[in-house]
């Protein structure tokens, strides 16, 4: 059966993890005539995620969903407000943050251990350390028969799981996910969302997950971010009404999710039509 949380608008669960407050930022790029162009890419970005929270971003192409996760792995700098983590500001990437790519981003060459047990090695754990964390998160992510396999000889859900596994393996605070399942076909899509969220019940890490799919957004999270069109900034957050753990099958036929469901479609609409006029 699925179970229901509270639909009030804006909960958190948990203790503050990440708090964002009046971020913006701004790219700069040269013009002809030697001009400076000013590209505003957040604006006065405000959200709270809470310990053990899991919340999508999702919001109309270009709305800056990608350049707000970077900002929370510290790869780029406000302009001003400020991001915390557990009460520090960002001030740069940490290993408290695990970043997983839309692209996969595994080493060819190597194999399925050799992807996930690198960032233990850029760390300079010790090999024996570093195999045995490594085999741990292959065996979670459900990979161990293909422990030895090169990216090219596994598909397209199990090079995700290696990156998956990879992110893990720095046993971080925050998993930050960038469309991971974006490249999929919709089979494999599906699964690897059920995959994603039996890892999330069992790690309880705080999870901030880039997603262009409502569906998706609704069956993973706790609760979703929405943006506005260029420049970006958060029009709304909606608490999830289903609680842990999930099944599609029920979520999907709940009435509820066909009514977030058509609640986000329609702001959705709206930030499309508004940037088209």
């Amino acid at each position: 059966m699925t179970h229901r949380t509270s639909t009030a608008a804006g909960f958190m669960s948990g203790r503050p993890k990440i708090e964002i407050e009046h971020v913006e930022l701004n790219y700069r790029k040269a013009v002809k005539g030697g001009h400076i162009d000013v590209v505003h890419a957040l604006r006065d970005i405000n959200l709270t995620i809470g310990e053990g929270e899991f919340v999508s971003l999702i919001g109309p192409s270009g709305c800056g969903k990608t350049t707000l996760l970077k900002c929370l792995d510290g790869l780029l700098p406000v302009d001003s407000g400020v991001i915390r983590v557990s009460g520090q500001p960002i001030t740069g990437p940490g290993r408290d943050r695990a970043f997983v790519f839309q692209n996969f981003g595994l080493f060819p060459w190597r194999s399925v251990l050799g992807n996930v047990v690198f960032p233990l090695e850029a760390a300079g754990r010790p090999k024996k350390e570093r195999e045995e964390i490594a085999r741990r998160y292959i065996e979670m992510v459900g990979l161990t028969r293909f422990i030895d396999h090169h990216p090219h000889e596994l598909s397209g859900g199990m090079q995700q799981r290696v990156g998956i596994a990879r992110a893990l393996s720095v046993d971080p605070e925050i998993l930050l996910m960038d469309e991971p399942f974006g490249s999929l076909d919709a089979q494999a899509r599906e699964l690897m969302q059920i995959e994603l969220l039996q890892i999330w019940e069992r790690t309880r890490l705080t999870a901030a997950f880039v997603t262009h799919s409502v569906d998706e957004a609704i069956f993973l999270s706790q609760r979703i971010a929405v943006f506005s069109t260029h420049p970006g900034t958060i029009i709304e957050v909606l608490t999830v009404p289903f609680g842990y753990p999930r099944e599609e099958g029920n979520v999907k036929l709940d009435p509820a999710f066909a009514e977030l469901r058509h609640r986000i479609w329609d702001m959705l609409r709206t930030q499309a039509s508004a940037f088209s006029e």
